[in-house]
């Protein structure tokens, strides 16, 4: 379909081990732009080079995943583990 741009909404959410591991790496294979809404921060970290928190329906944080991730502060004040 040669879309730009893939949206996901918990992608990883009920799949066992094996198929999360395939699903992130099929999704590492795509050249383009995916907007992916999870808690699966494990993944996030794998997959995206830049993440969003939202809270509330407001954005809490925008920016590397690395940096996001590595606030721990941030991400307990947004129920985030």
């Amino acid at each position: 379909m040669e879309s730009e741009v893939l949206v996901l909404d918990e992608p990883t959410a009920g799949l066992d081990p094996r198929a999360r591991r395939a699903l992130i790496h099929l999704l590492r294979g795509l050249p383009m732009t995916m907007l992916v809404s999870s808690h699966d921060l494990a993944m996030v970290r794998e997959l995206l080079p830049r993440m969003v928190i939202m809270d509330d329906g407001r954005i809490a944080a925008d920016g590397p995943t690395p940096e996001l991730l590595a606030n721990e502060t941030l991400l307990e004040a947004h129920g985030l583990e």
